[in-house]
């Protein structure tokens, strides 16, 4: 069965820094689904629907992007700017998550249009501090925020 939950794409190659988000998602209790493609093309493929992703009810676009800067075959940076230059993606948060505390690859990436910069791991309460932060974005076009909690109970419910 398809997950209807609005979709969190991870763009990371690094597996111990995949397992560090989902636990930092887990422990944040957002019950979204999680994508995680690994190297810079298979972000663009996944973002323009080609290759494996052409399927957008098993690969929906996602509501949301963490991306690492450092990656195979095309960069972080490389990759926001496509994205920005896409139309169709211009609603989608990018939120670059790198490991660089480097002042020139935050301004960088702020102009080229991330909604924000991460230093990895990321801690639960900045996980929070960023889903309320794009809460704003959201509301203001007359939608709700599309992260799904699930408190300790299990029960999932629709944040607002």
């Amino acid at each position: 069965m398809i997950d209807t939950k609005p979709t969190i794409l991870l763009v990371e190659d690094d597996e111990d820094d995949v397992f560090a988000m989902r636990r930092a998602l887990k422990l944040a209790h957002v019950s979204n689904h999680l994508e995680v493609v690994a190297d810079g093309q298979q972000a663009l493929d996944y973002l323009s629907g080609t290759g494996g992703y052409s399927d957008r009810a098993n690969h929906p676009l996602p509501f949301i992007i963490f991306l690492d800067l450092k990656l195979p075959y095309l960069d972080g940076f490389e990759i926001l700017s496509w994205i920005r230059q896409q139309p169709a993606l211009e609603s989608i948060a990018v939120v670059v998550l790198t490991g660089s505390a480097e002042i020139r690859d935050k301004d960088r990436a702020y102009a080229l249009g991330a909604r924000s910069y991460l230093t990895k791991p990321p801690a639960t309460d900045v996980l929070h501090e960023v889903f309320d932060s794009l809460k704003s974005y959201w509301v203001s076009k007359g939608r709700t925020l599309p992260v799904t909690s699930s408190p300790p109970s299990g029960r999932a419910v629709s944040a607002s």
